[in-house]
């Protein structure tokens, strides 16, 4: 197989990276991030041969590699495993997600006695260094549950394959213009271009979406065929999630409207389907040039790995908030040349296209990246293990739902409020608005998309939708799905009783969607939860408690909130804090919380200190029986090591605060004690400020009186 000359470049300067770190002690991590359609996977089967010669996602990248370098390596599956270990130079595919999830296939032992962590303790025995590969790695592999694997694999060397990589050290980076010059991706991305000969009064955005894409469509195959080329471009269609008690356009009101207006149909094998609960037979070969399908449905994901580079527009629908995020991975499916070349005479072929009916865009790296953020924090090396009992709740589905009370509410504060006299009845135009000629030139660079905007009006259904999604929004911390129809049935009694409309009445849609409207009809349902709150007793959640051994986390990931903050004895490093906007203060839960970290960072017989966090299963927590008689979880401020090896649960308190501390105070005393008793060196309990020094309460019987200190400790760590 040729490479690239960028390729070759990369491949090389990544060897010779790992080598270097395989020399080193201790565990290391290589980043390789390479823009989407760069090859990434080509790259990492050239790197992995040539690591083991220096001589010379799962079924997609099983695939792949055996299909170049068969004879170099064995290739394993976790059922093909021989003999509980990994053998010399094999390859194991493993489906990251299946690591962590709820059914643990490889983690739980099986019928033949074979798991993932006996494989590894096995493979070790043999002295054999472990590679691990991470592919895609923004998606999964800083989640709380996928670290515990990480640590339990312990592989010398962990590589991250990604366009958007989380990690920042030891990094070979593939750079965007040298894919682009090489004719691998398309030269941009076009979002809407033309959009608005298609706004003729009586289409709602997805239609003009949909015409756009399929016109665009018909255009690029012309311009194929003018090359002497018979590349059929496939046109991805990316429906939104169903949401319960929505009226949205869903799969079936789109294969109705290609089938009546353009003839594109199942029957006809010109539109497949990739959903998860349909599948239709013609998506075999799909990725090839000349394949007949014109048109893809499908959700949330295609599989990873999947390569058609014959792709070439992507319409991408709305979902239920008015401003939506394209991720990397997702616009990447239509960035690869279908045969590896730039057109010079129809520069239209090395563009890609995206229609959509969002009235704002940004692009992201992946939907990820929102939970597990794009700046990390590593443990530090003079940590041991500590093996602490933790809890966590798992938290069930049964939620706090409105009753039919709330309607009666309603009509109260309606009355209150004089609700029909100041509503505007007369203005019923609801205007809306779409991006058009929006630019992306590289999909790895998050952020917002210069774009312009279109207004158009709203047919019926879009209104019904937006009206479904305005009830949807104003449940608040209830239940949507269980309380979004109480919110209609009382605005429905409202229109009737009051403003004289008609039962579910699309002119009353109007009138709650008018933007003179929704904010006052939104602050008389406000008033009716609050109300609503204070007469009907909030249901309790049925909560499941899960039993942890704890350490501090390898990894911690953080958002764009958070800024580094420069401390000596973090044993996660960098440190990473909320900042306020100026960049200039540290945010913390207290004043007192900040003080303390000042204290300990500074004081001599500290060997490291961990900030813990809040409702996460990798977090720290001991149980306690809150004030109401339930068991509940205490996330612990502080844990700190000191030199002689002494463990440290502190929280910070004051005032109001350590006055309704008691029952975590006892709880946080009596696991200590449970503890010590089984030979942990633990000590600790609530820390005040007191005069210029730190006091603390480890006692059985919790009492705080600012005045009278008696019984409290002075911490002394200097």
């Amino acid at each position: 197989m040729e490479l690239r000359d960028y390729q070759e470049k990369k491949v090389e300067e990544l060897k010779s990276k790992v080598n270097e770190l395989l020399e080193l002690g201790g565990n290391k991590i290589c980043v390789l991030k390479a823009p989407t359609g760069s090859g990434k996977t080509i790259m990492m089967v050239e790197f992995m041969k040539r690591l083991v010669s220096p001589i010379d996602r799962e079924d997609q990248s099983k695939k792949t590699i055996e299909r170049n370098f068969e004879f170099d390596f064995r290739y394993s599956y976790f059922e093909d495993i021989r003999d509980n270990i990994i053998n010399q130079n094999e390859i194991l595919f493993l489906n990251w997600e299946k690591l962590y999830n709820k059914d643990r296939i490889y983690i739980r032992e099986n019928e033949k006695g074979k798991n993932l962590s006996n494989i590894i303790e096995n493979t070790k025995q043999t002295d054999r260094e472990i590679i691990l590969i991470i592919d895609e790695s923004h998606l999964t592999a800083l989640g709380p549950s996928a670290m515990r694997v990480r640590e339990d694999i312990e592989a010398k060397i962990t590589i991250e394959v990604s366009a958007t990589p989380t990690f920042t050290e030891n990094v070979v980076e593939v750079y965007h213009e040298k894919v682009v010059e090489e004719e691998m991706i398309k030269k941009e991305i076009w979002i809407n271009p033309d959009l608005k000969k298609f706004n003729d009064g009586r289409r709602g955005g997805w239609q003009m979406a949909i015409d756009a894409a399929i016109e665009k469509r018909k255009e690029l195959k012309k311009q194929f065929g003018e090359e002497k080329s018979d590349i059929n471009p496939l046109l991805l269609i990316q429906l939104p999630n169903r949401n319960a008690g929505i009226i949205e356009v869903d799969e079936d009101i789109i294969q109705d409207y290609l089938k009546k207006k353009y003839a594109i149909s199942e029957e006809n094998n010109s539109l497949a389907v990739w959903l998860s609960e349909n599948k239709t037979p013609n998506l075999v070969n799909i990725e090839k040039a000349t394949n007949e399908v014109e048109v893809l449905i499908f959700k949330e994901a295609i599989a990873h790995g999947w390569d058609c580079p014959r792709a070439h527009i992507l319409v991408k629908l709305r979902k239920e908030s008015e401003s939506e995020n394209f991720e990397i991975q997702t616009v990447g499916r239509i960035m690869r040349m279908p045969e590896l070349k730039h057109y010079s005479n129809h520069p239209e072929l090395n563009i890609g296209f995206i229609y959509t009916n969002f009235n704002d865009i940004s692009i992201v790296g992946n939907i990820a990246n929102k939970y597990f953020g794009q700046q990390t924090s590593r443990r530090s090396e003079v940590y041991k293990k500590l093996d602490l009992p933790s809890i966590h709740f798992k938290r069930q589905r049964e939620k706090t739902r409105l009753s039919s009370e709330f309607s009666t509410i309603f009509m109260e504060i309606a009355d209150e409020m004089n609700l029909k006299g100041i509503l505007d009845i007369k203005d019923k135009k609801i205007p809306n608005k779409m991006i058009v000629d929006g630019k992306i030139i590289d999909i790895d660079k998050v952020g917002k998309i210069e774009h312009s905007i279109m207004n158009y009006h709203s047919p019926a259904m879009e209104l019904q939708t937006y009206y479904d999604l305005f009830c949807k929004a104003n449940v608040g911390e209830f239940a949507p799905v269980d309380s979004m129809g109480i919110i209609k049935s009382a605005l429905n009694r409202f229109a009737y009783k009051v403003m004289g409309f008609e039962k579910d009445d699309p002119e009353f849609h109007k009138v709650v969607l008018n933007k003179n409207n929704f904010e006052k009809i939104e602050e008389a349902l406000t008033k009716t939860r609050e109300k609503y709150k204070s007469i009907i007793a909030e249901k309790g959640e049925e909560r499941e408690v899960e039993n942890l051994v704890w350490n501090v986390p390898q990894v911690i990931s953080y958002n764009s909130e958070y800024k580094v903050l420069p401390v000596q004895r973090s044993v996660m490093m960098p440190f990473y804090s909320k900042f306020q906007q100026n960049n200039q203060q540290a945010l913390f839960d207290s004043e007192t919380e900040l003080n303390f970290v000042n204290y300990i960072d500074k004081a001599k017989y500290v060997k490291w200190w961990f900030k813990n966090g809040q409702n996460e299963v990798n977090y720290f927590a001991v149980p306690y029986i809150d004030r109401y008689g339930n068991q509940s979880a205490f996330y612990v401020d502080f844990i700190l090591q000191l030199e002689n090896n002494n463990v440290w649960l502190l929280d910070t308190k004051k005032g109001q605060t350590a006055e309704d501390a008691g029952p975590k105070a006892e709880g946080l005393a009596k696991y200590i004690k449970g503890q010590k008793d089984q030979g942990k060196k633990l000590f600790g309990g609530i820390v005040t400020p007191a005069n210029g020094q730190w006091r603390y309460n480890d006692n059985e019987k919790y009492e705080y009186n600012p005045n009278d200190l008696k019984d409290w400790k002075f911490l002394n760590l200097n």
